[in-house]
């Protein structure tokens, strides 16, 4: 007789919290570009700006898990890095890095408020006639 064996459902713990940094990611990049004051923002980025911004997100991502310590630290090693660089307006740099650090409360804000749940176990019932 062969075994049926019975495969969990649903994400892992690892996956979903992982879905959940890359979603407050996107969503600060997304509200960088697109909030309130998004057009005025659009028209500053430089290109050094976009890639500094999209090597943050990536490692808000790549964090196993993201607090607010995780966070100004992955935003003071790029402003490091982009400080040094010969094409980057110092000015400019830290306006960037000052409009980055402050979306951390509307980041806790949206990921608190998607908390993932385990999924539920439902059995099959029949249904009589």
């Amino acid at each position: 007789m062969e075994k049926k064996t019975v495969g969990k459902k649903g994400l892992s713990a690892k996956t979903a919290i992982g879905i959940g940094a890359g979603v407050a990611a996107l969503t600060a990049a997304a509200y960088v570009l697109f909030g309130p004051e998004g057009k005025k923002n659009q028209k500053a980025i430089r290109s050094w700006a976009v890639k500094m911004k999209g090597e943050i997100i990536e490692k808000f991502e790549e964090a196993k898990e993201l607090t607010e310590p995780i966070y100004h630290k992955i935003i003071d090693e790029a402003e490091a890095k982009y400080a040094k660089l010969k094409n980057v307006d110092k000015d400019e740099l830290t306006e960037t890095i000052k409009e980055i650090r402050k979306h951390w409360d509307s980041l806790k804000k949206e990921a608190s408020g998607k908390k993932t749940t385990p999924a539920r176990k439902t059995s099959a019932t029949k249904k009589k006639k």
